[in-house]
C-alpha cells in the first residue's frame, strides 16, 4: 500500500507536462522551422550548397535560440513564483488571522461547509502554514514547478534532433524538386512527433496528428511561396 501511495502519479500524465511541453515544442519547431527555411531556399535556386548552408545555419541558430529562450522564460516564471512565496511569508508573519480566513474561504469555495473549511484551514496552518498557502492560494506545487535548466536542455536537444531530419534531406536527396521531398518528409516527421507526444501525454493521437500536420503544411506552403516570389537565383 505504501508503494502504491508513493507511485500514485505513475498512471497520470500531468507530472510529465513541463519537460514534455518543452521537448515537443523544441522538436516540432526544429522540424518545421528548419524545413520551412530549406524549402524557401530550395524554391529560390537550383544548387545544393546554399540550401545545405542555410539549413545548417538555421539548425544551429534555432537550437541555441530555443534553449536560451526557454531558459529565460522558465527562469522568469520561477522568479515570479519565488517572489510570491517571499511575499506570502511576510503576510503570514504580519497578518496570520487574515491569511487563515483567506485559506478557509478558498476551501469553502471548493465545496466545504464554512465550519469544515475553517477547521481544515486551522489544521493545515498548524501543520505547515506556508506550504498550505503556496499550494492552495498561489497554486504552486511540485508538479507544476518548472526547472529552467531541464526545460532549456529538453528544448535545445529536441530542436537539434528535429532539425537534423530536414538537414539530412538537403544532403542526400536530389536537388531537383527538393522542396517537395522536404515537405513530404517533414509532414511524416511532424505526424510521427504528434502521435508520439499524444501517446506520451495520454491525449487523442488522431487529433494531435491532424493539428500538427495542418499548421505545418500552412507554414511550409507560405514559405515556399515567399521563396518563389522573392527568391534570387544564385549562380
Amino acid at each position: 500500500m505504501e508503494n502504491q501511495n508513493e507511485n500514485y502519479l505513475d498512471n497520470h500524465f500531468i507530472h510529465k507536462s513541463n519537460w514534455l511541453r518543452a521537448a515537443v515544442l523544441g522538436a516540432n519547431d526544429g522540424i518545421l522551422s528548419t524545413s520551412s527555411l530549406a524549402i524557401g531556399v530550395a524554391a529560390a535556386n537550383e544548387f545544393r550548397e546554399p540550401i545545405v548552408l542555410a539549413t545548417l545555419a538555421g539548425l544551429v541558430a534555432g537550437a541555441l535560440s530555443m534553449a536560451a529562450g526557454e531558459y529565460v522564460s522558465v527562469s522568469s516564471q520561477t522568479d515570479v513564483e519565488h517572489a510570491d512565496i517571499e511575499r506570502e511569508k511576510i503576510e503570514l508573519d504580519e497578518m496570520p488571522e487574515l491569511e487563515l480566513q483567506r485559506l478557509a474561504t478558498i476551501y469553502e469555495e471548493r465545496g466545504l461547509k464554512k465550519e469544515t473549511a475553517l477547521l481544515v484551514a486551522k489544521e493545515l496552518t498548524a501543520h505547515d502554514a506556508l506550504g498550505a498557502h503556496i499550494r492552495d492560494e498561489l497554486g504552486i506545487n511540485e508538479i507544476s514547478q518548472a526547472n529552467p535548466l531541464q526545460a532549456a536542455m529538453a528544448s535545445g536537444v529536441a530542436f537539434t534532433v528535429g532539425g537534423i531530419l530536414p538537414l539530412l534531406v538537403t544532403l542526400f536527396f536530389p536537388v531537383h524538386n527538393m522542396e517537395y521531398y522536404l515537405y513530404g518528409l517533414a509532414i511524416l516527421f511532424l505526424g510521427f512527433l504528434g502521435a508520439l507526444a499524444a501517446k506520451t501525454g495520454g491525449s487523442n493521437i488522431v487529433k494531435a496528428v491532424i493539428r500538427v500536420t495542418f499548421w505545418g503544411t500552412i507554414a511550409m506552403v507560405l514559405t515556399a511561396i515567399v521563396g518563389h516570389l522573392f527568391g534570387v537565383q544564385i549562380a
